[in-house]
């Protein structure tokens, strides 16, 4: 999430959206993974597409228990400092997931990983020495409210000074100080594509066609600050990205810059009505993208 803007939502009314609004071209959809849970031969199989889990974060107790057994004392450490017990299990499913898929592209247990961590807190797989184990996957975590992504690829390096892979997603709700975000956050191409989306939409749908329009824009640029592992280090209005439902995902210009922006390849994902997410990574390295659901049975 970019946390500055995130801090000016005053308003959680969920949207659903119908298939205008959710789906764009090139969009990746969702299905059951055919072996459930990924394996070695998965691991090998990958070659430079990129698998993307979607995980429910309200699981039973049984499972929220067992995701807990998995983690390592500094991830319960961390878990147990929210504040409020949603977003402890939340925290805890999130990063158990991880562990259940990690641990079966590598043919390890779980709680057997560990984990370094970059300069802006983004994890790394530990090798021999407690150092970022440049062969292993390239993966990212994101979630919001009762859902979360993982996007795991050996496409890109899983050295530390590396550019990765990046994932956000947002589960889509009215957004009335929407345009005043633009204003303070978003590249000028953007606010302006924003008002003329708004403007173009019958009043009776501008609630919805506003805040599809303004997620698309958000979970890209998220995605795109955790791929360059920079975070909130780099303005948001420093790059551009497409944002009109119905028109394909992409770098649109970096720091105005549009022959920098086509190294980059922009994903949309539509995980289902109520949320919308983004992959990004460099364009030489990207193959397939394959979305899957992880059943929630596998995580106990």
């Amino acid at each position: 999430m970019i946390g500055g803007a995130r801090r000016r939502v005053t308003v959680d009314t969920w949207l659903q959206l119908d298939d205008a609004l959710l789906i764009d071209p090139e969009t990746v959809r969702f299905g059951p993974s055919p072996d459930e849970t990924p394996t070695p031969r998965a691991a090998q199989a990958l070659g430079d597409a990129v698998d993307v889990w979607s995980i429910d974060l309200a699981p039973d107790d049984a499972t929220v228990a067992r995701c807990r057994a998995r983690l390592s004392v500094d991830e319960i450490a961390k878990v147990d400092r929210f504040h409020f017990d949603r977003d402890r299990r939340r925290a805890t499913v999130a990063r158990g997931a991880l562990r259940v898929l990690l641990g079966g592209y590598l043919d390890r247990a779980p709680e057997a990983l560990r984990f370094v961590y970059g300069p802006q807190g983004k994890p790394f797989l530990a090798g021999a020495g407690g150092q970022a184990d440049p062969d292993a996957p390239s993966f990212n975590v994101s979630h919001s409210e009762d859902r979360a992504l993982i996007a795991v690829t050996r496409a890109v390096s899983a050295r530390l000074d590396a550019i990765g892979v990046g994932v956000d997603v947002e589960r889509v709700r009215a957004m009335p100080d929407g345009l005043d975000i633009a204003e303070h956050f978003f590249a000028a191409g953007e606010r302006a594509t924003l008002r003329q989306v708004l403007t173009a939409a019958p009043s009776a749908q501008q609630a919805v066609v506003g805040s599809a329009t303004f997620f698309r824009c958000w979970t890209r640029k998220e995605a795109y600050l955790k791929a360059t592992g920079k975070g909130l280090s780099l303005p948001l209005d420093r790059f551009e990205v497409s944002l009109v439902p119905g028109t394909p995902a992409r770098m649109r210009a970096l720091d105005g810059d549009v022959e920098a922006a086509r190294d980059w390849t922009l994903v949309h994902l539509a995980l289902d009505r109520e949320h919308l997410g983004a992959l990004a990574l460099p364009r030489a390295a990207i193959g397939a993208v394959r979305g899957w659901q992880l059943a929630p049975e596998r995580l106990r």
